[in-house]
């Protein structure tokens, strides 16, 4: 086999079919449009969702349910994270920079520590919030907490 007899599969190459060019081709008048409707116009695109004028899917489903515009989003982060993260970095203090510096979080999510696991060191936390069984965890193992 050369460069020179290289031919592609049979069947895969075909001519595009020439559709308005006159009623000697098969496809012409209409140019395979059919007759009337906006199918059969210039400048037709179907519309997302366009059901042929019967009542689209997302009109007919009763609609429910609020989202409160004024509502904080925290990023739970439990003291088992913590502990964890204080053990690898040797750490006494942990602060938003801490972690985000370990990728908990991104530079704009704030933070509220949950209770989840157990601490055995004395660390200073500094977040956005805690739950109450998470303050009362911190203080009892020795360490102080600081709300931004």
């Amino acid at each position: 086999m050369e460069l020179s007899n290289l031919k592609p599969a049979v069947g895969s190459v075909t001519r595009s079919t020439r559709i308005g060019r006159g009623p000697g081709s098969g496809k012409g008048g209409t140019s395979t449009r059919g007759h009337k409707g906006a199918k059969s116009r210039s400048g037709y695109s179907r519309k997302v969702g366009f059901e042929g004028g019967q009542m689209p899917l997302q009109r007919r489903l009763p609609k429910f349910g609020f989202k409160n515009i004024n509502r904080v989003e925290y990023k739970a982060i439990n003291l088992r994270d913590l502990e964890s993260l204080a053990a690898a970095k040797n750490l006494d203090k942990i602060g938003l920079e801490e972690l985000r510096a370990a990728g908990y979080i991104n530079k704009k999510q704030l933070v509220k520590i949950l209770a989840v696991g157990t601490l055995t060191r004395a660390l200073s936390v500094e977040a956005n919030a805690f739950s109450a069984t998470a303050e009362k965890a911190i203080v009892d193992a020795g360490g102080s907490i600081s709300k931004i």
